[in-house]
């Protein structure tokens, strides 16, 4: 338990940091209201997201909550399950804990709210990238490190053999 000790840290601050700038937008923000951070590029709003990445699915009639909240658990307990029998190297095990700890806080968002809280929208001229959120972030980010994780293993079975 205690070496893996820094992965559940990574885990909860990426919870912690998430609902806290959620907390933070939805104190001082109306729905759809936006603030320009840097012209042309970077504003704040809030906006929700009743699907996933990119409103996937979000028209449907509610049962997709559900259905994502299932997701994160089931993907979140493979990746706790990877990290406990150590067959990632230390870089996919932050990875992994940062693509748990994002994926509960919009975890919590559908508990609380039944939806996700988005923020962050990064744009120029007329191309908009959907507003996403601190949580989301980890998810990217984990995402893209547990694939380099992945590489790096593979070199290292292939020298090996």
């Amino acid at each position: 338990m205690k070496r893996h000790f820094p992965y559940f840290l990574t885990a909860l601050a990426a919870i912690v940091l998430d609902q806290i700038s959620k907390w933070a937008i939805l104190a001082r923000f109306h729905d759809f209201e936006r603030l320009n951070i840097i012209p042309q590029f970077f504003d704040l709003t809030l906006v929700y997201n009743y699907g996933a990445a990119f409103s996937f699915l979000a028209n449907h009639n509610g049962w997709q909550k559900y259905f994502f909240i299932v997701l994160a658990f089931v993907i979140s307990g493979w990746l706790v399950n990877e990290i406990r029998k150590g067959s990632m190297g230390k870089l996919g095990n932050f990875a992994a804990a940062m693509i748990i700890g994002g994926a509960f806080g919009n975890v919590i968002d559908r508990f609380i709210h039944g939806k996700v809280v988005d923020f962050i929208l990064v744009y120029y001229q007329d191309w908009y990238y959907p507003a996403f959120n601190v949580a989301d972030s980890f998810i990217c980010v984990g995402a893209a490190l547990l694939i380099i994780d992945g590489i790096k293993q593979a070199k290292k079975a292939k020298q090996a053999a």
